[in-house]
């Protein structure tokens, strides 16, 4: 791997802040992320944030065809001539916004789910962790580099301070898992702070389902909108087109307490709130 540092200083290039571009300097690191990924070699892996390639090439070199999204013009450039030096040809460069991506279509082009590995743009990851949930049906196993404080999140348990909406909309679809974690020194420009390797692995059929996933989500949503409330005021809030008295009976069918407060809730207490809600419809 060729130091970032000095790629992007040979092409006259700079981070650019406004896309939460770090790019990955440390060689060892990014085979490993490939080795703990578990890739097959008739794997399709899409990759989100190729930057300088240090995930790309190793990649390549692991499954039979790659596709790097890279939005950054200027870096898609210099990837080209990183993947043509390492003879890396089953990498096909897409030049988007990841948020606008079309799964599904790479999915039904090579007739299987793919995987998802990426460095997720810093100012973009939750985003991205979203569409992913919603496109998950085309999606194996998502490999992501996240800031560390943003992975705590997506791992923490009901209870913890940091549980959240982001907590409960990824455990309740897919199998979280820790696989490496990162110092920030192994990134340039080096970070604040230091990241996590994750595996999510997308569950089929889920094991708790909503029978309303949007609704599930706008539940989950609106309760942690208002973190402060008790989840019988979150609620009432939320604009589910029912009365207080509606919402206390909801909760009492779902055995909640309507004093609770909305990060002591489980993800299938979230699941019974929006099935009693979709039942309040029929």
């Amino acid at each position: 791997m060729t130091s970032p540092r000095l790629l992007l200083k040979a092409w006259g290039i700079y981070a650019d802040k406004r896309l939460g571009q770090h790019f990955l300097a440390d060689p060892h690191m990014a085979d490993l992320i490939v080795q703990r990924t578990g890739l097959k070699p008739d794997d399709t892996v899409l990759e989100i944030g190729a930057g300088t390639g240090a995930l790309t090439i190793p990649i390549a070199r692991a499954v039979q065809r790659v596709v790097a999204v890279e939005w950054d013009k200027r870096m898609a450039e210099l990837l080209r001539n990183e993947l043509l030096a390492a003879s890396a040809d089953n990498v096909i460069i897409t030049q988007e916004n990841i948020l606008s991506f079309d799964f599904e279509t790479l999915a039904r082009t090579h007739s299987r789910p793919i995987v998802v590995i990426g460095n997720l743009p810093y100012n973009i990851s939750s985003q991205v962790l979203i569409r992913l949930i919603r496109y998950r049906e085309f999606i194996s196993t998502a490999v992501l580099i996240f800031h560390k404080y943003l992975a705590e999140r997506i791992m923490a348990a009901p209870g913890n301070k940091i549980y959240g909406r982001l907590s409960v909309v990824v455990q309740y679809c897919a199998r979280v898992a820790p696989l490496i974690s990162i110092g920030a020194p192994s990134f340039y420009p080096k970070p604040k702070v230091d990241s996590e390797v994750l595996r999510i692995e997308f569950e089929s059929p889920v094991s708790c389902p909503a029978r309303d996933e949007s609704l599930f989500f706008r539940v989950v949503g609106a309760a942690f909108s208002q973190r402060r409330k008790t989840v019988k005021n979150a609620l009432k809030g939320g604009s589910f087109g029912i009365t207080a008295e509606g919402v206390l009976d909801v909760l009492a069918g779902a055995g909640i307490d309507p004093r609770r407060r909305p990060e002591t809730l489980t993800v299938k207490d979230f699941v019974d709130i929006s099935n009693l809600l979709c039942g309040l419809r029929d």
